[in-house]
């Protein structure tokens, strides 16, 4: 079942074509990388799944209803985790998920329960009953992941939730949104792309208004990019020697040489000559293409 189903969506400002036929899928329990270069569009898309920007043209649908602009009824189905979060900061998190789980409609019997759940699912038990003010941006955003699930929402939408937080701190929400992909489908917009290699098994890459890459990060690395191989020496003098001998590849570091097209033959024909120059690299394998290349590689099509 797709949770999420965008179907030839369009979006103008003016003159200019921000969506333009897009469309894209996320299927159940997925967690989602949304990727794309600034101004390509993800937050217009996501602004027009909320309800809270009007489409050119197109349908959304979340759980199979379709999303109308200025209305609110697709929004039961949904969490939203903005990139800047808003508290009213006198509250504690424990008074602050019974004002949200209110407002979303959850009985004040389950309520206080599931609140609880969700501060020790957060790492924020301990302080359940502290001022919201006194928290750190990394605390707040965990606050925020808390009061977008208080409903128990069937997708989670995140805009660029770890973009402002130290590694301890993304390392957090990246192990929240694991911890909770078996209750919830995510949608993760980020522009740090190895967060989204870390957390993701599906991506789409907008570019030009519409999907340039899409589908499993396994499948797409495997069709989209030439992973080439690298041999690593001990010695500078060794990598230059082989180079000499071995054409093709450029040093990565002194001792480190990158061959960024060789195939998986090649790579053999490496290790035969590296034997008769009996020559023992520290190491010498195949590099899976990073995140970080497939989006150049999209965004210069």
């Amino acid at each position: 079942m797709d949770v999420l189903e965008i179907t030839n969506l369009n979006k103008r400002f003016g003159e200019r074509t921000v969506l333009q036929d897009l469309s894209l899928r996320v299927p159940e329990g997925a967690i989602y990388g949304f990727i794309g270069e600034n101004g390509a569009g993800k937050t217009t898309t996501m602004k027009i799944i909320l309800g809270l920007l009007a489409a050119d043209g197109g349908e959304i649908r979340i759980c199979g209803e379709k999303v109308g602009y200025g209305q609110t009824r697709t929004n039961r189905f949904v969490g939203y985790l903005p990139d800047v979060p808003e508290f009213y900061g006198y509250l504690t998190p424990r008074e602050y998920l019974a004002l949200c789980g209110g407002l979303a409609g959850v009985s004040s019997d389950t309520l206080r329960k599931r609140a609880d759940e969700l501060l020790e699912l957060v790492g924020l038990s301990a302080s359940a009953n502290r001022r919201i003010s006194g928290f750190s941006r990394g605390m707040k955003q965990r606050l925020g992941i808390a009061q977008a699930l208080i409903h128990r929402p069937k997708l989670l939408i995140c805009d660029e939730p770890t973009s402002a937080l130290d590694p301890a701190g993304r390392k957090d929400i990246i192990d929240i949104l694991r911890a909770i992909k078996s209750e919830t489908t995510v949608l993760f917009s980020t522009h740090i792309l190895p967060d989204i290699e870390r957390v993701c098994d599906r991506i789409g890459l907008l570019h030009g208004g519409r999907l340039a890459l899409s589908g499993r990060l396994e499948e797409v690395r495997a069709m989209h990019a030439k992973s080439g191989f690298v041999v690593e020496f001990a010695e500078e003098s060794e990598a230059v020697t082989f180079l000499s001998a071995y054409p093709g590849g450029e040093q990565d570091t002194p001792s480190k040489l990158l061959y960024p097209t060789g195939t998986r033959a090649d790579m053999i024909a490496a290790m035969t000559k590296l034997g008769g120059m009996q020559l023992c690299p520290l190491k010498i394998e195949q590099r899976e293409p990073s995140l970080e290349s497939l989006f150049m590689e999209a965004s210069a099509e």
